[in-house]
This record gives structure tokens, sequence and C-alpha cells, in this order.
């Protein structure tokens, strides 16, 4: 079994020294270590045998620290971000040369939300770079949405800490979004409803990318399934 607890001091540490924890968010836990750190990042790679051409979002507290890690912050993205963050968005923006290729899987782009959770935003202000958090699941299972989801994927050796807060409020992953030549695209929906982005979006007009805004209809549906489960 997996080192268990809620010592948020004790998850800073070892996320300082290079090691992974598990941390919960409002959708689902996340496999966490520094963005920035490319031995750490390989191993989370490594150990949820993810493909490293499937890149990692990043998490912060805030829009400020964002910033220090992309080109721009557009207009339209700090519309979404104001009315969102915290909670299930996720914001794809232009890195600069801070963030590592293999973070972002050698994509121009870069994966940023701020989660809604206490546990994790208290670790995320007292660190000054950003954490690195796919979902704590082996590649392509059901995202877990309690720490004894992450035990059952993972062995003692692999993961570093659990830092446990129950059950995730929301327990589907974030809603993916970018913003090219004035115009928001949904790559994934999830925790924000196609109908909520609409309705705050305002003159920004909505494109989803057709076959991957269907296939991930059918995977929320799944995720809700399960979510219901262990509720």
């Amino acid at each position: 079994m997996i080192e268990t607890g809620k010592n948020s001091n004790y998850a800073i540490k070892i996320l300082m020294d290079g090691g992974i924890v598990a941390i919960p968010t409002e959708t689902v836990y996340g496999l966490a270590c520094n963005a920035l750190d490319e031995e750490a990042v390989n191993k989370v790679f490594k150990i949820k045998k993810r493909p490293k051409n499937d890149p990692l979002i990043c998490h912060t507290d805030s829009i400020k620290k964002i910033k220090k890690f992309v080109l721009n912050f557009p207009k339209d993205a700090e519309i979404i971000a104001e009315k969102f963050w915290p909670g299930p968005i996720t914001i794809l923006l232009k890195k600069n040369n801070i963030i590592p290729d293999l973070t972002t899987s050698n994509s121009e782009y870069v994966a940023f939300r701020i989660p809604d959770n206490k546990f994790t935003l208290n670790i995320l202000k007292e660190l000054d770079f950003p954490l690195a958090a796919p979902s704590a699941n082996k590649f392509e299972y059901i995202s877990p949405t309690h720490p004894d989801h992450v035990n059952l994927n993972f062995n003692k050796g692999e993961v570093d800490y659990i830092l446990d807060d129950g059950n995730c409020s929301i327990g589907i992953e974030s809603t993916i979004v970018s913003f090219e030549n004035n115009e928001l695209i949904i790559h994934r929906l999830g925790g924000i409803t196609y109908e909520e982005i609409i309705k705050n979006i305002g003159k920004c007009s909505i494109k989803e990318n057709k076959k991957k805004f269907q296939d991930n209809l059918k995977s929320i549906t799944l995720q809700i399934k399960e979510f219901m489960l262990v509720k």
C-alpha cells in the first residue's frame, strides 16, 4: 500500500525533492510532479505507461504564475479563467521555453488549469513551479475519484504519497479549450458543459473538434456511471 494521509507539508517536501504525489482535485486524483523537472515528468509517463506523445496538464494557483510560463494570455482566455477558475476547465496556451518539451509532448502549447480543491491549492501556493498532474491511473484505465482507486493502479515505490481528501466532488475530468483567431475550440468536454461555455464566452464563436467531441461524450457517460458507483 502507498503511504496515504492529509499531510500537505509532507507532500510539498516530496514534490520539491522531485517525487510523485497523488493529489486530490474536484475532478479526479492527479499524479503530480514538478512540471519543470524532466526526470520526474519522465517517471510519471513511465509508471502510467502513458505514450510520450500524450501531453500533461499543468496545475498552479494563479493566472499571475501561469503568465510566467506562457508567451501570452489572450483576453478571451482571461474571461474563461475569471469565470471558471478555480474549477474544471483547462486552457491551452502558447508556452515559453521554461516548460520542457517532454511535459507538452513537443507541442508549442501547454495545458493549464487552477483546480478547485483546498488541499491542492494550499500546496500550489507554496510552490514556485507548476505541477504536471495527469489522472492517477494507468493509461486508458478509469480515472480515480478516491484514494483507494490510486492504490489499485500503483504500488509502493511508484508513487511516494497519496494526499487523501476522500471522494472528488465532481468526479469527471476537466473540459479542455483553446483560442485560435478569436475562436474558442472545445477539445474535450468534462466538468464544464458546452452550454455553460456558450453562456459565458459572449462574442467569441464556438467550434468543437468533431471526432474528439463525440468520443468524449461517450467517455464522460462512462465516467459518470463509474463515479455514481463509488459515491
